[in-house]
């Protein structure tokens, strides 16, 4: 079976486009970091995925490759985490600055879904749920969240790859750790640990927005957060993230209501992942945090998620880039990549 949703860039597009690949280890040659970890391995699968779809890629791996306008074309922007606050949103201002199309989203709706209190807060505004949280910025007061909790989850309100996050059970040690982060530079978001089922729905620029089949995360230990070193591979974990699709027809149905209506904040991006908590017990479902421009790599939800579908991890980053062409104007309406399922 054929998904016609799946694209192709037109040859002809593909032999004019010149493109920069900017990403942190983008030329380091696919080696695991020693601080970063698998992301070295998965800028590097990036690199030569784009190039086997037959894009001229100009690698570079600094914002200074930015500076001053390019010769380029397009810009696949992957530098984030670039040693200061909101480094995420440089390469696409840069970008904006020179009138360079880029891969991704808007550096405002990129600064929105980052600051996990501003997500959530979209969500109460579309009648999502969410979990209860208190955002502490830097120079505000400090008090005790005012609902209830048995354990807190800290962590900056921006983080990624569960950097910086603790789970406490006092709230002198959460008060410490929010004084950390403040200290490294970092606002803070605190809310009540709640150990269920992750669910994530990956939608992607297509024809309009995507929705890949949604992915739950079945760890042997759900009580257990799993920290930075074990998202990067820093440390012996499993080959792959414990991840199967979504069967439940009613959490589906739920699952898609509540992106839609998100996604009338959000859209127009090229890829991204909304994040849910489900207490299969209870049936509660709530709405946790959304990250656009997120993870591609072959190992990880966007792309197993596509591959439920007999998509392959090429075809899925051509579906995407080609889709951003088009938003852009770049390019002519792509053709079909026709895909076994």
């Amino acid at each position: 079976m054929t998904d016609s949703r799946v694209r192709r860039i037109p040859p002809a597009v593909k032999s004019r486009l010149k493109v920069m690949f900017l990403a942190k280890h983008a030329l380091a040659g696919g080696r695991l970091d020693a601080e970063d970890g698998s992301h070295a391995i998965y800028h590097h699968e990036m690199l030569t995925t784009l190039q086997a779809i037959g894009l001229d890629i100009e690698p570079a791996n600094s914002y200074e490759a930015l500076w001053a306008k390019p010769d380029v074309d397009f810009v696949v922007p992957l530098l984030n985490r670039g040693g200061f606050q909101n480094s995420e949103m440089l390469a696409p201002l840069l970008c904006e600055r020179h009138g360079l199309p880029y891969l991704g989203a808007s550096p405002i709706i990129r600064g929105l879904a980052d600051d996990k209190h501003l997500s959530k807060l979209v969500a109460k505004r579309h009648d999502v749920p969410t979990t209860p949280w208190v955002a502490y910025r830097r120079g505000q007061h400090i008090s005790a969240p005012g609902f209830g909790w048995e354990r807190l989850v800290v962590k900056p309100n921006a983080s990624s790859a569960s950097w910086g996050v603790k789970v406490v059970d006092s709230w002198f040690e959460a008060l410490a750790h929010v004084h950390d982060l403040h200290a490294q530079g970092h606002d803070v978001i605190v809310e009540p640990w709640v150990p269920l089922v992750d669910v994530a729905v990956p939608v992607i620029g297509a024809d309009g927005p995507w929705m890949l089949p949604p992915m739950a995360y079945l760890p042997d230990d759900p009580g257990r957060v799993r920290s930075y070193e074990e998202k990067r591979n820093l440390v012996a974990t499993s080959a792959d993230d414990p991840l199967e699709p979504v069967r439940d027809e009613a959490l589906l149905e739920r699952l898609g209501a509540y992106t839609a209506a998100l996604l009338k904040e959000l859209w127009p991006f090229d890829y991204g992942r909304f994040e849910y908590r489900y207490d299969p017990v209870t049936g509660a479902l709530k709405f946790m945090e959304v990250n656009l421009s997120c993870n591609l790599w072959s190992k990880k939800t966007i792309s197993r998620a596509a591959g439920t579908l007999g998509i392959s991890h090429e075809a899925l980053v051509e579906t995407i880039v080609a889709h951003s062409l088009d938003r852009q104007g770049i390019g002519k309406p792509a053709r079909r990549l026709a895909v076994a399922a």
